[in-house]
């Protein structure tokens, strides 16, 4: 499908032409009750409106930046050309393909004895771990037609897609489980070893690395319900209870419904899948095989913090591929003008291993923890962060057995959190130091810095 339409002119003819071709494609295969999300600058696939005020707004704001692929308007990558021969491989026929594609070609023939050329030296070839396996025959298994002779979507494309409408018309898990039913029993072919329940549909989620769990918390910030407190009914600290009664039950008994719900999606498998991309892989070594290493301050790995930490950890630095980490976090509020209190807190973590370029982009920022509003956390958010520091403390310590693509090897892979980014209000949160009063500076300990 033509796109470049989407780099004119606003006020051209071709846009506006365009335009209408995309509302006529995003309401045939995406709309819900006669709205769609509004992928422009301003709502930024965020908000569901009618087609009259998306029109509106793509005309005044234009597209969000960077959005050709449509996902969130019904448009699914499925590849129906054949698989390059491994003839055409070795003399450079394959053509780039996208990211899962190229997960699938890394795993596809790996004899048990090889020897891959990289950058002039020679890896002995290993077999995928486990994980790496499993990720792989998952991937594989998207390639398989929805049913003999569809070419618009793959098995693992509609059940995406399935899940993707229960989102948007917010269905309940009992309705998706009765629309599989319905679909199995109309089309027994093409539901043929997709998930019989939203049950089965989570865990295909979670073995691709799209999983997340889910923690409840105390409404006063005292205690996250997690490790020794999962199974606890009251907080220890306050006494409140953990659930609040449902009024419309109609059982009377009350629903069991959190006050607070701590989102947490793991980073172990995360940092894994980093690897499982030859390309991504490759990437990961930048910091100590591509940049330049003259004395000057170009990049974190040129500072005195990092050497710092190479010198005391020996161990650790050595593999280049161990993972050096850095973490963000901050307040903001999701409901914009709808809401002028609420304070909902990402903390995001950002792969320093990969080149400049890259390791502060979009795609590569690594989401840990959504902390909930309505407040924000204070200096209680130690207790949501319990989850992460201890993932970051086992692979500190023990570290995750990895496969590399790049390299056709396993290796035990280790991370390291190097440091923190964040602005005042939100250091005080992070750290616990004050910034304001006396000694409001953290590096020079003074009311202010001169």
């Amino acid at each position: 499908m033509d796109k470049t339409w989407m780099q004119k002119n606003r006020r051209s003819k071709a846009y506006w032409d365009g335009l209408q071709k995309f509302l006529d494609y995003a309401f045939q295969n995406s709309s819900i009750n006669g709205m769609i999300l509004c992928p422009c600058k301003e709502c930024k696939c965020g908000v569901c409106i009618t087609r009259a005020n998306a029109e509106l707004h793509l005309k005044v704001y234009g597209f969000v930046k960077g959005y050709t692929h449509w996902a969130a308007h019904g448009e699914f990558v499925y590849s129906n050309a054949p698989k390059p021969t491994s003839h055409d491989i070795s003399h450079g026929v394959q053509d780039e393909l996208d990211d899962m594609h190229g997960l699938v070609h890394d795993a596809m023939g790996i004899p048990e004895q090889d020897y891959t050329r990289i950058d002039g030296t020679e890896y002995k070839s290993q077999l995928p771990n486990v994980e790496a396996e499993k990720f792989y025959n998952l991937i594989d298994n998207s390639n398989k037609e929805l049913y003999s002779g569809c070419k618009r979507f793959s098995k693992l494309s509609f059940m995406i897609r399935l899940l993707h409408l229960k989102c948007l018309g917010k269905l309940s898990n009992k309705i998706f489980d009765m629309l599989l039913d319905l679909l199995k029993e109309a089309f027994p072919d093409a539901m043929d070893g997709l998930p019989k329940s939203y049950y089965e549909a989570e865990k295909l989620m979670k073995e691709l690395g799209l999983g997340y769990d889910k923690y409840d918390a105390c409404p006063n910030d005292c205690t996250l319900y997690w490790g020794v407190d999962a199974r606890r009914k009251h907080c220890e600290t306050c006494k409140e209870s953990r659930w609040v009664k449902s009024e419309n039950d109609p059982t009377g008994e009350g629903r069991k419904i959190p006050h607070k719900v701590l989102w947490h999606f793991p980073l172990k498998h995360r940092l894994q899948r980093l690897f499982m991309s030859s390309k991504i892989a490759g990437h990961m070594r930048w910091h100590a095989e591509g940049r330049t290493k003259d004395g000057n301050m170009r990049y974190p790995a040129d500072s005195p913090s990092w050497q710092t930490f190479d010198f005391h950890h020996p161990e650790f630095s050595q593999d280049s591929r161990n993972v050096r980490l850095g973490l963000a976090s901050d307040g903001f509020n999701p409901f914009k003008n709808m809401s002028s209190t609420h304070s909902t807190w990402p903390v995001i973590l950002m792969p320093y291993n990969l080149p400049p370029w890259m390791c502060m982009k979009q795609p590569n920022f690594m989401l840990s923890l959504l902390i909930p509003g309505p407040f924000a956390p204070g200096n209680n958010i130690d207790i949501y962060l319990k989850p992460l520091i201890a993932e970051l403390k086992e692979l500190w310590d023990v570290g995750v057995n990895t496969y590399d693509a790049s390299r056709k090897e396993n290796f035990q892979l280790r991370a390291a959190l190097l440091w923190t980014i964040s602005d005042f209000p939100g250091y005080v949160i992070l750290s616990g130091w004050s910034t304001k009063g006396k000694l409001a500076c953290p590096v020079c300990h003074k009311y202010t810095c001169s």
